[in-house]
């Protein structure tokens, strides 16, 4: 089912800024912009009396920032940083933001960053069901979509995961283990000690209390998590 044009504003103090995001925003089907405004606090007021779905921020604006403002924010819409300075690029991740577009961006930049945001905002409209095929986490200071199918195994590193990728670089967020196995299938992804969730497709045998995926990587077993063995040797 098609889902109706995301409703977005935009925040900057720059007129030509706006300018530019008008005209890219007008290229784009899926997105309706409402509204743009030269200062932050008409926008915050904007923002607090209406459903936004997607928010183009700048940073670095004279009356409060763009990171000030999504702080006062009740309701956050999804957001997209749109600055000049690359030096807020960690405060804008730690604020959840989808991306972080730096000025002067093109309409290809500019429509990557848009289709993160109708994934998303499709993804977070679905209920939690088998239609999910993908995790989305925050790595690098963008939001990333990592499909099911190509995770081999998620491993823990206290505050944060590891997700080990099958032909690519593990990508690593801040999240904790049991988080990241809520958001996964259970008929797919096993816990299988206190540091590692495995692809159950990805198991190619078992020994000694040994998972050996496909891959060729060893991961041990513990007895809290022993239950495993006996569901994967049934299937």
């Amino acid at each position: 089912m098609k889902h109706p044009p995301l409703k977005c504003i935009a925040i900057d103090d720059e007129p030509l800024a706006l300018e530019l995001i008008k005209g890219y925003c007008a290229k784009i089907p899926e997105l309706s912009l409402v509204q743009c405004f030269e200062d932050a606090i008409s926008g915050a007021e904007f923002l607090n009396k209406n459903v936004v779905n997607l928010l183009f921020l700048d940073i670095n604006m004279p009356d409060i920032t763009g990171i000030e403002l999504v702080k006062s924010l009740k309701h956050r819409p999804l957001i997209i940083f749109t600055t000049a300075y690359k030096n807020f690029a960690f405060e804008g991740f730690e604020l959840d933001a989808l991306d972080y577009l730096l000025k002067p961006f093109e309409f290809n930049r500019f429509l990557k960053a848009v289709h993160k945001a109708i994934d998303y905002f499709n993804y977070k409209s679905k209920s939690e069901s088998s239609e999910t095929e993908n995790l989305y986490v925050h790595s690098e200071y963008r939001l990333v979509k990592v499909p099911f199918r190509d995770i081999d195994y998620i491993e823990s590193l206290e505050d944060y995961i590891r997700i080990h990728i099958e032909g690519s670089k593990p990508i690593l967020t801040l999240m904790p283990l049991k988080k990241a196995l809520e958001k996964l299938p259970a008929d797919k992804f096993k816990r299988i000690h206190r540091s590692y969730i495995v692809a159950a497709s990805k198991v190619k045998s078992i020994q000694n209390r040994k998972v050996q995926l496909e891959s060729g990587v060893e991961l041990p077993v513990s007895d809290s998590y022993s239950n495993f063995i006996t569901e994967w040797t049934c299937n």
